[in-house]
């Protein structure tokens, strides 16, 4: 019984290289049939048995409500807590430390100094920022915590006393208060006695539209020195600002001078150590006092 012949094989070789090609060809591009480098070989081939032991050893394979746990135990989750409960008991040395100092001493310890000023900035983005501004600029009706000007006081504990008890809190029995009358809107002073001390108010700080006058000096001192001082220096125990300075709470115009006295705008700072415990009002006593204003 006669066998059918097979086809010829006919090999397509390239006419450059001399090498048997794919039968690929692309706008007169062939593709060579070359063998894989024998390293790359090996190397693909160690990844696969890589790979295969991974999956054996540690967690890979995704279950209905679980996973593989791997022969090895490993969990990144245990590993995250264990790491995270080193850090916490490293913590709660520097933190008692804290908690058992004045800020006095905080502030003369470089390590607690250091620790309290990197925390409270924390505290501060958080708690603080959002009136105060993330740079601690302020804002109109938000003081900034950068400049030399405190109403209240600058030292570290008058700080921490502000931040504590805050500023007329309907809360807290020690927060702090001050009231200014309002000339205006009860009768005390009439328009032209309001612009005759707002103009001299102006004068002060060389304000555009101060003119310092005989009449407004003696309104001043009737009615504004008590608080304000004299000279317009102003009282921080009485929470009365410096006239004299260009730092204003709200504007620094004549008109609004006339305003403020016409009818005040009175701030309010909630009081946080209803929402913050002692550490992290220390913490932040010493990092508002360190940014660069404290006294």
């Amino acid at each position: 019984m006669s066998q059918k012949p097979e086809a010829p094989h006919h090999k397509d070789i390239d006419a450059l290289s001399g090498v048997e090609t794919t039968g690929h060809e692309w706008d007169g591009i062939k593709e060579l049939n070359n063998p894989l480098p024998r390293w790359w070989l090996w190397t693909f081939y160690g990844c696969i048995v890589w790979a295969v032991g991974y999956t054996v050893l540690f967690p890979a394979w995704p279950l209905v409500s679980s996973a593989t746990s791997g022969l090895l135990g490993y969990s990144s989750r245990a590993d995250l807590q264990q790491t995270l409960a080193e850090a916490d008991a490293a913590r709660q040395g520097v933190i008692g430390r804290i908690a058992g100092s004045s800020l006095e001493e905080i502030m003369a310890d470089p390590e607690l100094a250091r620790f309290a000023t990197a925390a409270g900035n924390s505290a501060y983005k958080v708690n603080c920022s959002q009136c105060h501004g993330t740079g601690a600029t302020g804002a109109a009706g938000y003081p900034n915590l950068n400049d030399d000007a405190w109403i209240w006081g600058g030292t570290v504990n008058d700080i921490y006393q502000t931040i504590a008890h805050g500023v007329r809190s309907p809360t807290d029995p020690d927060t702090r208060y001050a009231y200014m009358p309002n000339f205006g809107t009860d009768g005390m002073l009439d328009k032209a006695a309001i612009k005759s001390v707002a103009a001299h108010v102006a004068s002060l700080s060389g304000l555009e539209g101060g003119a310092a006058t005989p009449e407004g000096a003696q309104i001043y001192a009737d009615n504004c020195a008590g608080c304000h001082g004299d000279e317009g220096l102003g009282m921080a125990e009485l929470g009365a600002p410096d006239l004299t300075d260009p730092i204003w709470l709200y504007e620094g115009s004549l008109a609004a001078i006339e305003a403020q006295i016409h009818q005040p705008r009175h701030g309010m700072m909630q009081a946080w150590s209803e929402k913050l415990d002692e550490v992290t009002l220390k913490q932040l006593a010493v990092y508002v006092h360190g940014l660069g204003g404290g006294q």
